[in-house]
């Protein structure tokens, strides 16, 4: 993920977590939308993203171009978070790109 994409897409994920309490797989997981262009009123947003929530963005004036469920142009990605208090580590893979999260192995097991 680059480009045009990349600040709203990192945006909309750490909302997710910080503002809606999502886990980082809920997160990555959620439903998106992005402006792949400076000018005009254009919104690229995913079919998962209610419909009145677009038609109101419409009425707003915004171009709505409905993609997918889980697009691969609105970003995807992998994350990690440490909880510090559990001492546990968390990862997260994004359905809309290849990828996984795959643990370390623990110390007693090397």
């Amino acid at each position: 993920m680059g480009g045009m994409n990349q600040s709203p897409a990192h945006a909309q994920f750490v909302s997710n977590v910080v503002d809606h309490g999502m886990s980082i797989q809920l997160a990555l997981e959620a439903p998106r939308f992005t402006k792949l262009r400076f000018a005009g009123c254009d919104i690229l947003i995913e079919a998962r993203v209610a419909k009145e929530t677009r038609d109101a963005l419409a009425a707003m004036g915004h171009e709505i171009k409905v993609t997918g469920d889980f697009s691969n142009q609105v970003g995807g990605g992998q994350a990690v978070i440490h909880n510090s208090a559990t001492k546990v580590n968390y990862g997260a893979s994004d359905p809309r790109k290849d990828g996984a999260a795959v643990p370390e192995p623990h110390t007693y097991w090397k």
